[in-house]
């Protein structure tokens, strides 16, 4: 086993090795694209270093930058999981619920999260709750619908063990169907998490004056590549930090359960 996840590191950096080769060859080695269509990795490297303690040109600091677009997305996704989770596993147990909730739910989940911003600054205006709002419709709709799905998939031979042991109808519920319904709803989280992080991006590009989504913005409009490309970087390696911190969750809660 550790054999194999030997070979699984070792090819994945040689991508990314070879991801980087290339990128150096067409830029800094052939000269393929000019230094203003596509800077080289040197160059973005040192626009990185450089970009933690300037504020120019658009007026702040990288971790100035990632501070307000962490703080938006996680408020947004924490609001999200909070109220999505157990209204989808209400709707999953309970009839009524699932009846009185499903036409709304229907009629929301089809609507493109970006399609929300217009809407959420005529309300909000220019500000964090109305891009907290949007992070919370984006994210909202994916917990409630893997935590249904968990829930609906829980075995009936599991809640026929419980029944003839004279577990109620909500202690099937808790020992059962959600211990069971884990992997779906961490499945729903993770899914949610990758959305509120490229909502919040999309909603910093047309209403905002910090983050990473307004710092690419404000970069192509100067013509500045090298920062965009920071910027890109930086969402790509903040959201694989948080789907990694969001995994060891999972496996340590999932494996809890089942040791249970």
């Amino acid at each position: 086993m550790k054999k194999a996840n030997w070979k699984y590191w070792l090819i994945s950096l040689f991508s990314i090795v070879l991801f980087l080769f290339a990128w150096w060859l067409i830029t800094d080695g052939a000269g393929i694209f000019p230094p203003q269509a596509l800077p080289g990795p040197k160059k973005v490297v040192t626009s990185f270093i450089n970009k933690l303690s300037r504020r120019s040109p658009d007026g702040g600091t990288m971790l100035e930058h990632i501070v307000a677009s962490l703080q938006l997305a996680l408020y947004g996704f924490l609001l999200g999981a909070i109220i999505g989770i157990p209204v989808g596993i209400c709707m999953a147990w309970y009839r009524p619920v699932d009846l009185f909730v499903t036409p709304l739910f229907n009629f929301i989940r089809p609507i493109p999260p970006i399609a929300w911003i217009p809407l959420m600054l005529i309300f909000f205006g220019i500000g964090t709750t109305a891009k907290a709002a949007v992070i919370f419709v984006s994210t909202v709709t994916q917990c409630i619908l893997n935590s249904y799905q968990g829930i609906k998939q829980t075995r009936d031979v599991h809640k026929w063990v419980a029944t003839t042991f004279g577990a109620s109808n909500t202690q099937i519920l808790f020992k059962v169907a959600i211990p069971s319904a884990l992997p779906m709803i961490f499945t729903g989280l993770s899914l949610s998490m990758n959305l509120a992080w490229m909502t919040l991006v999309a909603a910093e590009m047309l209403a905002a004056d910090k983050g990473l989504g307004y710092m690419i913005q404000y970069a192509r409009m100067m013509a500045r590549v090298d920062l965009v490309i920071v910027g890109m970087a930086m969402i790509t390696i903040i959201g694989a930090i948080l789907n990694f911190l969001l995994s060891s969750i999972e496996h340590a809660v999932v494996k809890g359960r089942h040791m249970e």
